[in-house]
């Protein structure tokens, strides 16, 4: 079997166990900083808003950061996430081939990174209670073995990426999301055109920041991620999606502080 189809397998097969585990629950979790920790039994047609309500959010967490966790997305992140591994190792061993130790080096590193972060099935929504009473298309069906969990604040940035290493960084009120790579340089393998800005309700934009392109007021609120991403312009190596696809998959994650 190839190392391809091991990964894949290994991947599927965890995903497969996970996703069985959480079906077997037959109900629907709300943990995290809630009055009142519930695991709902699910029945057909449950939506949002039915189990967020009896769990009782606190009023003064962080609405922004939390996390819903669907079954049905957990397959389609589980193929992101092996096409990441996939280019990762190919940038790996096309950087060898060309002689670049170091560019082999930092997929490398993004490789094991990214093969120790787990396949969540986060489903971008916001889970402020009050706006999904009052706005029902917001208020989605949820599945059997589905999570929302609701985190504390956190006042911290994270940089990833190409650079020496992950840096966890002071949350700075108005302060230029490119501006915190001040503190942790990018490497001489990354692009230095563009960086990927993933806020903490799971979404995620890329950010012009070289002089030629440069654009102002883009703001990385508490608990963002900004990755760094790797110069991947060598014709020779056909990875051309590896750093969207990357901050796609880093946008599923949640806050350090409160993963499953």
């Amino acid at each position: 079997m190839s190392e391809l189809k091991k990964l894949t397998a290994g991947l599927l097969l965890g995903a497969s166990i996970f996703g069985f585990i959480q079906h077997s629950q037959a109900a629907v979790t709300v943990s995290g900083e809630v009055r009142n920790p519930v695991s709902v039994a699910y029945t057909p047609g449950m939506r949002l808003l039915d189990v967020i309500s009896q769990a009782q959010p606190n009023h003064n967490d962080y609405w922004l950061a939390a996390g819903w966790l669907h079954q049905p997305l957990i397959e389609q992140q589980t193929r992101l996430k092996v096409g990441v591994l996939f280019d990762l190792k190919m940038l790996q061993r096309g950087s060898l081939l060309n002689n670049n130790v170091a560019l082999a080096s930092l997929a490398e590193r993004l490789h094991e990174y990214v093969s120790n972060l787990p396949v969540t099935g986060r489903k971008v929504a916001n889970l402020d209670p009050v706006a999904l009473e009052v706005n029902f298309s917001h208020n989605y069906l949820v599945s059997d073995g589905d999570q929302v969990i609701y985190p504390p604040r956190i006042n911290q940035v994270t940089v990833v990426g190409a650079v020496a290493e992950p840096c966890n960084l002071p949350y700075q009120a108005m302060q230029e999301a490119r501006d915190y790579l001040d503190n942790c340089p990018p490497l001489k393998e990354a692009d230095a055109d563009f960086l990927w800005l993933i806020h903490p309700d799971g979404t995620y934009k890329q950010v012009p920041i070289a002089a030629w392109n440069r654009k102002d007021g883009v703001y990385a609120v508490a608990g963002s991620t900004i990755l760094v991403p790797v110069r991947n312009d060598n014709p020779d190596l056909p990875t051309p999606d590896l750093n969207e696809q990357l901050a796609q998959f880093l946008a599923t994650q949640l806050l350090a502080e409160v993963a499953p």
